[in-house]
């Protein structure tokens, strides 16, 4: 059976968010990496860089408001054109935890770091990992990954946590630490805002396949499959 005017749009778009999806976990791994070596150069190239996930996400938006003005999609359909929105969006506020990061790196300049980056580099791995599962799970409409997604948060948190106290102890060594603890700080800052945002992406997955509203604020309350929070 041949694919409807619509069925072919919505592929075109999904491919869109794909691509999109790559670009921005390159900057995720890009940026901490880019902040290690303190490549300046390489910062500045990646913040550059952003205006094109900019573009690109405003015209996945702006192909997907007339989609829907001109089709007037039902049900699932609008719910996938929805989740494109929701994700494209999603994705460009990642990117700018990215150009965040590549800000830090041109603030702290040739300074040496106050201490070598280990923690960081695991953050955004992880960070990126969560965010290329979660858009397979979109585009493979995998709401079991979409679900157990979310867990993995934990660790990012856990990371963070660890970070906060490790930096704190160079504070108390010496308070003139506390400007170069604070861009640190606002790097790990960054990476576990991002998870946050994939784990947004996971609810909007559910919601797509399902029409389930799930929110994973509480990961001790995650509702069983089909089941209800107790919020």
């Amino acid at each position: 059976m041949a694919k409807t005017a619509l069925e072919k749009e919505l592929e075109r778009l999904q491919d869109e968010l794909i691509d999109l999806g790559v670009m921005v976990e390159r900057t995720i791994i890009e940026s901490v990496e880019i902040l290690k070596t303190q490549q300046i150069e390489g910062a500045c190239h990646l913040i550059a860089a952003d205006s094109e996930i900019n573009r690109r996400r405003y015209s996945i938006e702006s192909d997907a408001l007339i989609l829907i003005a001109r089709q007037q999609p039902m049900a699932k359909d609008l719910r996938t054109l929805a989740a494109i929105l929701e994700i494209a969006a999603e994705l460009e506020r990642i990117a700018d935890y990215s150009k965040g990061i590549a800000k830090i790196t041109i603030q702290l300049g040739s300074k040496p770091l106050i201490k070598p980056l280990v923690d960081l580099p695991r953050m955004a791995a992880l960070a990126s990992d969560m965010l290329h599962r979660a858009l397979l799970s979109f585009v493979d409409r995998d709401v079991e990954t979409a679900r157990s997604l979310p867990a993995e948060d934990r660790q990012i948190d856990d990371l963070y946590d660890q970070i906060y106290r490790e930096l704190m102890t160079y504070v108390l060594s010496d308070p003139r630490n506390i400007e170069d603890v604070s861009h640190l700080m606002w790097v790990a800052h960054n990476l576990e805002r991002t998870a946050d945002r994939v784990v947004n992406i996971c609810e909007r997955v559910i919601f797509t396949v399902t029409g389930e509203l799930i929110e994973f604020d509480d990961l001790d309350h995650i509702p069983p499959e089909g089941g209800d929070a107790n919020r």
